[in-house]
């Protein structure tokens, strides 16, 4: 009886202690899809154009057929953690897949590889010249967002005609805590809502087993990783679908040596043109930092 009351309380003693050091992950992958409803934001984009264009001269034009759009539209992407910052890409192996299988279908006519197909539509990290966008659009196949929490600073590296690297500060977000919870990848994830200086509304679930102050898009500011990310205006959302663990820090080497290192206010100077479609209500660097980071 006395070995029995022992061996239970040794159960006991190291259940506590087990749950007293609880390992949290500080380095890592996450998986996340990257989910766009391209019929909606297109619908949104043209009656933003049109009412734009009221009144004014030659600048009706003809509208194309939503309806013929694809509802959605998802691409993959890899966010890498550590301790202090996260680095953000297009899945390149979802990418590989992609381009063997248009190598395949290469001579079929017809809608390969569009959006709502759950493939993504890049070519690549960072493979040269054939990644480049074309008239001075930005390429985001070549993407890649990184964030550092400790210094609250943010870089990204775009392609448009030429590679940069845009810098910032990290975009305040004000959240306000809810009592809903969903689970994702494995995760018990708490519901946030925020909203950035500029009015733009966030839907963010976090989950506090993963200590670091980050997420998808250079989210950030809440105790412990987003998993989940909706950003309603622009018909966006990401979610986690695996998350690995790992004891590797976040290196440089993701950086093009050739890249223009350019704050964010001069590139919205040199390049905000490029991204006004038709959103005069908005500000050049708002269009800007939504069509580069989200």
């Amino acid at each position: 009886m006395n070995k029995l009351i022992i061996t239970i309380i040794g159960l006991l003693t190291y259940g506590i202690a087990s749950a007293q050091y609880a390992y949290f992950p500080t380095r890592g992958t996450i998986t996340y899809d990257k989910i766009t409803y391209t019929r909606a934001r297109m619908r949104d984009m043209q009656q933003q154009m049109s009412q734009n264009n009221t009144n004014r001269p030659g600048m009706g034009g003809r509208m194309f057929d939503i309806d013929n759009i694809e509802e959605s539209s998802t691409e993959k992407y890899v966010l890498k953690f550590d301790e202090n910052s996260t680095l953000m890409y297009i899945d390149p192996n979802v990418q590989a897949n992609e381009i063997s299988a248009k190598g395949q279908n290469k001579s079929t006519r017809g809608n390969v590889g569009v959006a709502g197909t759950g493939q993504t539509r890049s070519v690549g990290i960072n493979r040269g010249a054939n990644n480049r966008g074309a008239g001075g659009r930005p390429n985001n196949s070549s993407k890649i967002i990184y964030q550092n929490t400790k210094n609250q600073t943010a870089e990204v590296q775009v392609e448009i005609d030429d590679k940069y690297i845009i810098t910032d500060t990290l975009n305040q977000i004000t959240w306000r805590f809810s009592d809903e919870y969903r689970n994702i990848a494995g995760y018990e994830c708490r519901r946030v809502n925020g909203a950035t200086q500029d009015s733009l509304y966030l839907i963010a679930f976090y989950t506090d087993e993963i200590p670091l102050a980050a997420g998808p898009a250079l989210a950030s500011g809440l105790p412990g990783m987003i998993l989940g990310l909706v950003i309603p205006e622009m018909h966006i959302q990401y979610w986690a679908t695996k998350v690995d663990f790992t004891n590797q820090l976040i290196k440089n080497d993701w950086k093009d040596k050739k890249a223009k290192v350019v704050p964010l206010d001069d590139f919205v100077t040199s390049f905000g043109r490029f991204f006004q479609r038709g959103r005069d209500s908005n500000s050049s660097k708002r269009q800007v930092q939504e069509q580069l980071i989200y």
